[in-house]
């Protein structure tokens, strides 16, 4: 087995499994009615039926919630643990799953103490009557948050953590890739797992059609499930009173795995993809990637960045809070993932519902980014067409003549047809006519008609124009259009520019170009003579 020579090769005849999916999804659960000072009052004074609404009125609802939980994990057999300083919750995670005896349930409840917004009443003077009163401000505070790691039949390892304060914001976390897998075991489809993806899949159609099913509705479905089993901070009361939890878009992240038959053949590509995509940061290709207008006012660090882990790099590019990485994973599979941090950097509301939208933006900028990869490393289809053009060819029974990038008449023949690309009616010989002749010197009068009708019979066998039924009148193709503008736009400002400046030996400030060139040119000679070559 022969290694890849470029990208569009490798992911073309190497990539033996191909799935995207939602990774990581990260989301928001809060109470949208207690997001404010004035819901927080309502909630008390309306609801509960207080005087005033106070601070020393949560104390009592946190003590409640802590006692439950305790509770909770007693009466179910559950560890409650407080995480260490520093501490990777996912490690300690992995010890119980390694030790789990299957099925669902809670693994265990971790405590770690968190910065949390809070609310909390403060004195001040009311400027009307010049009296104290109290109020209720938001802010920041140090205070002791749940994690209840659990395993859900449908979603496999999840976690909801749980804010001890009030209004008892939480946090629910999921993983698309552990609900392929729990689905696939359930329907008895054969798989392989890759650590937190799949190696290989029995059914990769099938596999993909699971992972579209982690939508907004299934989310849900998992929150409300969760919330029902596990110890809720308001009583049935509150929640008869419409005091009910919703979720919002914290996180997500969306990932297109390519799994490859040789370790060898994916090291190779990925290493090629660093060395050819470290101007890929810049804001011109961000704004592509996302399809998103970006101005000198938008709120980013456009960069490229190569972090390397061990011995494993990855490739990382910026847009707002917004990041795109690449990584080559665990030597066998690659991983192009796209993490949403702030929907709004899309303009798309935060709130569950809208998660189609932004797995659809996740997706597509994996995509584009691969797809301009592999258009980077593989010129085939250009130099296909290049050749094509460049040589006799027979359409039909006609027999059409090349077309030779540099010659005079071809260029101005390019030249005619970029003029002639927004006319709606097309153009006539005589327009061609008088278009070329006095791109190459000479009057459209002395210029024979049968050489017009020469080049357009060829510009036609070529599919570069096409005639209008029933008239004498030709439009210029989308691929003539294309070829026009490349071969016009590279020999008038690559080609001829560059050797101007290559060739130029009297020029007084030699521009920076050229001064390479006459480096280059010094340490061949120096290379010939015997000499060491400098730095």
């Amino acid at each position: 087995m022969t290694v890849a020579r470029n990208a569009a090769e490798a992911i073309a005849r190497h990539v033996t499994l191909e799935v995207e999916s939602l990774d990581r999804g990260y989301f928001n659960v809060y109470q949208p009615l207690l997001q404010t000072s004035g819901g927080i009052a309502g909630f008390f004074c309306c609801h509960r039926l207080q005087q005033v609404a106070s601070s020393a009125l949560m104390a009592p609802m946190t003590r409640a919630f802590v006692t439950a939980v305790e509770r909770f994990a007693r009466d179910q057999g559950v560890d409650l643990i407080s995480f260490r300083k520093g501490e990777r919750k996912d490690d300690r995670t992995q010890q119980y799953l390694r030790r789990w005896h299957g099925g669902e349930g809670v693994l265990y409840i971790g405590k770690s103490q968190e910065k949390s917004r809070v609310p909390r009443t403060r004195g001040e003077t009311d400027p009307q009557t010049g009296f104290r009163r109290a109020s209720l401000h938001f802010s920041t505070a140090l205070v002791n948050n749940y994690y209840f790691y659990f395993v859900d039949e449908d979603f496999g390892p999840c976690f909801l953590k749980f804010c001890s304060d009030f209004p008892f914001t939480a946090r629910l976390c999921l993983n698309g890739h552990e609900y392929a897998k729990r689905q696939l075991l359930r329907r008895g489809i054969e798989f392989e797992a890759l650590d937190n993806g799949l190696r290989s899949c029995a059914d990769p159609a099938a596999l993909q059609a699971i992972c579209d099913e982690v939508t907004a509705a299934r989310v849900d479905a998992l929150l409300r499930k969760w919330l029902a089993r596990l110890p809720h901070p308001f009583t049935a009361a509150d929640r008869r009173a419409g005091y009910l939890y919703q979720a919002s878009i914290l996180q997500a992240g969306m990932s297109l795995t390519q799994v490859f038959d040789r370790p060898l053949q994916g090291r190779q590509f990925f290493e090629e993809i660093i060395r050819e995509n470290l101007d890929r940061g810049r804001p011109e290709f961000v704004q592509l990637l996302f399809q998103r207008r970006i101005t000198r006012r938008t709120p980013s660090r456009f960069r490229t960045r190569v972090l390397t882990a061990g011995v494993e790099p990855s490739l990382h590019f910026d847009y707002k809070q917004t990041r795109v990485k690449q990584y080559f994973k665990l030597g066998r599979a690659l991983r192009t993932e796209t993490t949403v941090n702030n929907t709004r950097d899309f303009a798309v509301g935060k709130l569950l519902r809208n998660l189609e939208k932004i797995k659809a933006i996740g997706f597509q900028a994996n995509r584009r980014l691969l797809r301009v990869q592999r258009l980077s490393h593989d010129c085939r289809l250009g130099a296909e067409c290049f050749e094509r053009l460049h040589a006799p060819q027979t359409v039909g029974r006609q027999r059409t003549p090349r077309l030779l990038f540099g010659d005079p008449r071809v260029q101005a023949l390019c030249a005619a047809l970029q003029a002639f690309c927004f006319l709606p009616h097309g153009f006539r010989r005589r327009d061609l006519l008088e278009r070329v002749a006095p791109l190459l010197g000479e009057s459209a009068d002395s210029w024979p008609p049968g050489r017009a009708s020469y080049d357009l019979r060829r510009l036609r066998l070529r599919g570069l124009i096409e005639r209008l039924p029933r008239t004498h009148r030709y439009r210029v193709t989308s691929k003539g259009r294309r070829i026009a503008l490349c071969f016009h736009r590279i020999y008038a400002r690559v080609l001829r520019p560059g050797l101007s400046v290559a060739l130029a030996e009297d020029a007084p400030h030699p521009a920076p170009a050229a001064q390479l060139l006459d480096r280059l040119d010094e340490q061949i000679d120096r290379l010939w003579k015997g000499q060491c070559v400098t730095a």
